[in-house]
């Protein structure tokens, strides 16, 4: 199984922040990547609907012989992983709320949660927050229009800084000293938060331990790969051309992508 696939999905490109990590902290690692771009964005599905498309999407990829698959989505972790883990044997990594280091490192007692409205009314960050923040104050705002944004390339736009603007005044005026970007699509607007935000504000990205905690299962299971050059593959439900232009730009990567008949029916 070393040499079998790990296989990465999102409702979109946004998982791309999670492919990225897992890509320098596992560079000999071959990797199937999908997004479900024609049914992106899921924050406004129903977890039923969410949950339809993620068991869509592992049969895919486990008729590809992928070893282990990351949930590269908050909202589709949410909705739909507990579930993904009782119907198939693969190991199965999701997107966990970063609220733990914020809580812990925080010294103003107040942490913003940028996150899309699937995330932030699922049960999986509830209790995350009840379990690490229950002392500290939360500021929770949904990241209206910003997948919308990563999906049609347009996030280091004026309209992109604009939003990022809107999104997160009200998380300054309250005095968080962390936010934590509860989606994997915003990572793209780092830069712009950067920018936007006040010096001593800190910004959490969940998808560093995301990729640690896929290299300790598959050490765990000894299905490394240590060796021979990584090899890509990419799908999608939607548009190739947005895609492999989005790659292009973002990684400098120049990959042909497919498209499955499963995928988008």
């Amino acid at each position: 199984m070393n040499n079998n696939s790990i296989g990465i999905f999102d409702s979109g490109l946004g998982g791309l922040s999670v492919f990225k990590e897992i890509t320098e902290l596992l560079p000999f690692e071959n990797i199937i990547y999908v997004s479900d771009s024609k049914y992106c964005p899921y924050g406004n599905k129903t977890d039923e609907y969410i949950t339809e498309r993620s068991k869509v999407i592992t049969n895919f990829l486990l008729s590809k012989k992928c070893k282990l698959i990351v949930v590269a989505c908050n909202t589709a972790t949410t909705a739909s992983i507990a579930l993904l883990r009782e119907l198939y044997i693969v190991p199965f990594v999701g997107m966990e709320p970063a609220i733990k280091p914020a809580a812990r490192l925080t010294k103003t007692g107040k942490v913003g949660i940028l996150a899309t409205e699937g995330t932030l009314k699922g049960n999986h960050y509830k209790k995350t927050k009840e379990k690490y923040a229950s002392n500290i104050e939360t500021i929770i705002q949904p990241g209206h229009g910003l997948v919308e944004l990563v999906e049609q390339g347009l996030h280091n736009t004026k309209q992109g800084e604009e939003l990022i603007k809107k999104h997160t005044e009200g998380m300054i005026a309250e005095g968080v000293d962390y936010i934590v970007l509860g989606c994997t699509h915003y990572p793209f607007f780092y830069d712009t938060l950067k920018r936007v935000l006040p010096p001593e504000i800190e910004i959490v990205n969940p998808a560093p331990a995301v990729a640690q905690r896929v290299k300790n299962i598959l050490s765990e299971g000894k299905i490394l790969k240590h060796e021979s050059q990584s090899e890509y593959q990419f799908y999608t439900s939607g548009d190739k051309d947005t895609f492999a232009n989005f790659l292009k730009v973002e990684f400098n990567i120049i990959a042909e992508i497919f498209s499955d008949k499963t995928l988008s029916d």
